[in-house]
This record gives C-alpha cells, structure tokens and sequence, in this order.
C-alpha cells in the first residue's frame, strides 16, 4: 500500500452532504463530458447511492438538465450560464500579474479606464469627464492674466452670502479626464482536440478558460463577439452549448509513421486524432470576414506542430510532421495576419522536451509578427484574460 502525504492546509475535511453538489457535477462534467451525462444517466436507471439520484432529479427540476426527445441527459443554457460565471470567478481569484506581451502602452481615447492627467474639452466629449478643480484652475487664471483682479472664492464678510462670488468660464477652461482607448474586438478561439491534449488536464483548463471567456465578453465586454473552434483531422466550430461537453479525439492508430490521403467528404470516416491547425485557420477567418470588430484576433491553444493539412479536395494526415503540414498551415496564418488579424499562440509545453515543434511556433509568430506563450495548463489562464484585455486597446492621440 502506498501512502501519499501533504501540507494541511487547515480547510475542514468536507462531509457527505458537500462531497456531492452541483459545483462537483459540473467539474464532473467538465472533466469527462458527453461520457459524464451517459454516466449521470446510468445512476439515475440504477441508482446506487439515493442522495445522488436525489440530486440529480433537483438538477433537472431547477432548470439545470434536461431530457431530449429520446430521455437522454443534455445541459440547459442555465447551467451553461452558471459554469462560465463560476469559471470567471475562478480565473480572476487566481490571476496573477503576468508579462504583457509586448502591445502598445495604453494611450488616451474613451469608454475605458479613467487615467491620470486631462485634456482639452472638444465637442462631443462627455460632460461627465469633467475635471472640475482644473477647469475652475484655468478659469481662474485666464481672469487674472486678463488684468482683473482674482476672484475670491469666499464671499466678502458682512453680507451673509448673499452676493456670492461668479466666476466667469469660457469654452477653452473646460478639461476632461483622459481615459484608455478601448475599442470592440472579435475573437476566434483555436482550441487543440487532438489526442496528445488529454495529457496534463491541458484541454480541461482550455475548457475553463474558453468558459470564462464567455463570460467576461457577456458581462464586460457585450460589443465584443468571441467564437470557438476545435481543430483536430478535421475542424469544427463549438457551440456555447457544447462547449462544456467537448473532449479531445481518442488516439486510434499506433503506427509509427502514418502517411493518409483522405477524402474532405470522408474525413469523419479517418482517425480523427491528428492536428489540423491548417483547417482550424481556414475556418477561423471564415468566421472573421463575417464579424464587425474593429480588432480581430485568432488564439490558437495547441501542444504540437500540425500533423495534417488540406490540398484541394483531400486532407493529408501525416505522421511523423511533415513539412507540407507545416508550410500550409503557416501560409494560411500569413493570409490571416494580411487581412489584419492579430494572431497569438499558447503553446502548451509540459512535455516540450520530447517534441521539436517550438521551432514551428517561432516561425508562425515571427512570420504572422504575432505573440508567443509557452506555458504550462496551469497558467494558461493567466496568459490568456491577459492577451486578451491588452488585445482590445486601441491607440489614439490627442492634440
């Protein structure tokens, strides 16, 4: 018998009644996805421990789950609002200050954080900004530089304030508070379901990211629009629904070396493992040309260099990487940075030391002049709310 030991960290050993609660069901959920729902449904046809069942039913009763038309357990949109808000509580609980990387300073504009120092009023800025105590400053020595005597603020004695003090203002004394510029993006999310991403909770904590994402652009960031993509032999965009339940490709072939051509129409008939960044990006612009951000970028979440790739009507799976993979999926990434995408990588690297394909992430970031994380599952939330809070400045001067 082995015996594991371990710092206490002086928290209460939970009791039954807390080892089974909705946050445990949906990191269940979120952990083992569609295969977790098909087990949640087992213990419901047998049950086997009541206060499980009991809550199970409560879910479905308080608008967490749901049956389909065939009785099979779904997550409703309540449920999915619930997870992406716990996710964002647990991010930001844990977000340290990280390295910016390497974007512009912030820069005066509007509709974001006040700043230190003011500007001229110009029409149309809103009232609201104003800096009252500059305002009055230069009002009050634009009277004395005019050759009238200063106005006192304090009304002369004896008169009971009845014959207060008018200071007269002028359009040029108004200042206002600078502010960041903030400016709308649109975000298309890469994520990595190849079979390597099982390893190291790597797709777990990209799926707790990617949740609370939603939830940031939903409450903070509403102009904002953010899709997500799953890439693999194929690609696929994941809906807010699915997002929950969706898990990396099994690993089907051993062989040491694969070299496959496959059909496009045929492709959900291949191994499915591979890693198709080059379909991934293809789809990722598509859904680019269509959103109206004034910023839009591409995250891409990945372990390893691609290993499949599209040539007309057929898709290549190849194993060891080849250099074809790795030549149309960089020309793609160009063709995205040349319609003004910004493009930023998160290169998950538990296990680099085993791989040579930190080389092929250079390339792309240098080729698309994008950024680069390697970092482990474990700080890529980290990276992630950064990149993309530092992604939505937008610079503007003032004269």
């Amino acid at each position: 018998m082995k015996y594991s030991y371990g710092e206490f960290d002086g928290e209460e050993f939970p009791s039954q009644d807390k080892l089974f609660g909705f946050d445990q069901m949906m990191q269940f959920i979120l952990e083992y996805g569609d295969e977790a729902l098909k087990a949640m449904q087992q213990m419901m046809k047998n049950p086997q421990d009541d206060q499980v069942s009991e809550l199970l039913e409560q879910m479905i009763k308080d608008g967490m789950l749901d049956k389909d038309g065939k009785g099979k357990l779904k997550l409703t949109p309540k449920a999915v609002n619930k997870m992406q808000s716990k996710a964002l509580m647990e991010v930001f609980k844990n977000l340290k200050q990280g390295q910016r990387d390497g974007h512009e300073k912030i820069t005066a504009g509007a509709n974001g954080e006040r700043m230190e120092g003011t500007k001229a009023y110009q029409f149309g800025d809103p009232i609201s900004d104003l800096d009252l105590h500059q305002t009055l400053r230069n009002a009050m020595t634009r009277t004395a530089k005019g050759g009238a005597s200063m106005p006192s603020i304090a009304p002369p004695r004896g008169d009971g304030g009845k014959n207060p003090v008018k200071i007269p203002f002028a359009e040029r004394d108004f200042e206002i508070y600078q502010r960041e510029g903030m400016t709308s993006a649109s975000t298309v999310v890469l994520i990595d379901m190849s079979g390597s991403m099982m390893r190291y909770g790597r797709f777990h904590s990209a799926k707790k990211v990617a949740l609370a994402m939603l939830a940031l652009v939903r409450q903070r960031f509403p102009q904002d629009s953010i899709d997500f993509v799953g890439f693999y032999s194929g690609a696929n965009k994941i809906s807010e629904l699915q997002l929950p339940l969706t898990m990396p490709k099994p690993v089907t072939v051993y062989d040491y070396q694969v070299r496959l051509k496959v059909p496009l129409n045929q492709l959900d008939q291949a191994p499915q493992h591979f890693t198709n960044l080059h379909m991934g990006l293809q789809m990722a612009r598509r859904i680019l040309r269509r959103r109206g951000g004034e910023n839009k970028q591409i995250f891409v979440i990945t372990d390893g260099q691609p290993t499949a790739h599209v040539e007309g009507d057929f898709c290549y799976l190849l194993y060891p990487p080849d250099p074809r993979s790795t030549a149309a999926t960089l020309k793609e990434a160009v063709a995205a940075a040349r319609d003004g995408v910004r493009i930023a990588t998160f290169a998950l690297i538990e296990d680099y030391y085993g791989m040579d394909w930190v080389g092929f992430v250079d390339q792309l970031t240098k080729l698309t002049k994008g950024v680069a994380f390697y970092t482990s599952s474990g700080e890529l939330a980290n990276c992630i709310m950064e990149s993309y809070l530092s992604g939505r400045k937008k610079k503007a001067h003032f004269a």
